[in-house]
């Protein structure tokens, strides 16, 4: 009887555990392998078909769509990494970053929809028209709340009498920044990088109240073919960004453990 116990609970949270996996990826198998169907979707499987993905790489809409994510991202993952640096600088010149940093911290403990209500009322308070701007401005500011905890954490494990020792051979604060600590921010840098843009790239509900009706992300573009019909060319987009979000992911954690960011 002890025996039996002893193995129902040894495979008791395993068990659990991968139906709970079961659950959460089921939904996602079941949508690569419809994205390669003959029949439109929702249709059983008739034959193996890459006709999808053809009808997806002809579409100047997705492209498009496509081009304003990169950019949108690319924009806020920047600007969020020079303001990281700005206020790193600041710090060592003497300023109190610890203050400052829990009104970035905001950004990750307030829900994303307070958020972006909270920015399309400043926005509209301030006359500013909805567009291609606001989007990487609303971007940038989520992005920052992720950006700056990282790079700030591992500006802390830096030793310090590596830079009181450049300090001690004559080199100026401003040369100490630019060539010892930003050289040891660098991998923290790329890693904050690449997690900002999969945030921004994959962003939905800040790009639905600050984009306005002349920029169209790619969330964007799939949430309006939804909600026209579910289309088969959902399923080969989905699948795609899907695999690409999970590089970008690959290559963050590599980051990370080479680095130990976290």
């Amino acid at each position: 009887m002890i025996k039996i116990k002893n193995f129902l609970g040894n495979i008791s949270l395993p068990l659990f555990v991968s139906l709970v996996f079961l659950f959460l990826y089921l939904p996602l198998v079941i949508l690569i392998v419809f994205s390669f169907n003959d029949a439109p979707f929702p249709a059983p499987w008739t034959g193996f078909s890459l006709k999808w993905y053809h009808e997806l790489m002809d579409s100047p809409e997705i492209w498009r769509s496509f081009y304003t994510s990169v950019v949108v991202g690319v924009s806020a993952t920047f600007l969020s990494i020079m303001m990281t640096l700005s206020l790193i600088y600041y710090n060592l010149m003497g300023g109190k970053l610890k203050k400052l940093l829990l009104l970035f911290y905001g950004n990750i403990l307030v829900p994303e929809i307070v958020l972006a209500v909270s920015l399309l009322c400043f926005l509209t308070f301030l006359s500013i028209p909805l567009g291609f701007l606001t989007l990487i401005i609303s971007h940038t500011i989520l992005c920052s709340g992720y950006v700056l905890p990282i790079v700030y954490g591992r500006f802390l494990s830096i030793d310090k009498s590596v830079i009181e020792a450049s300090l001690d051979l004559g080199a100026t604060m401003s040369n100490t920044f630019f060539k010892i600590v930003v050289p040891l921010l660098k991998p923290s840098l790329f890693a904050a990088g690449l997690l900002a843009f999969i945030i921004s790239f994959d962003d939905f509900v800040l790009s639905f109240f600050c984009a306005g009706s002349d920029a169209q992300t790619l969330s964007l573009f799939i949430y309006s073919m939804i909600r026209s019909g579910v289309s088969p060319i959902v399923n080969a987009l989905s699948t795609i960004l899907l695999i690409f979000s999970s590089l970008l992911v690959m290559v963050f954690c590599y980051l990370n453990i080479k680095t130990k960011i976290f």
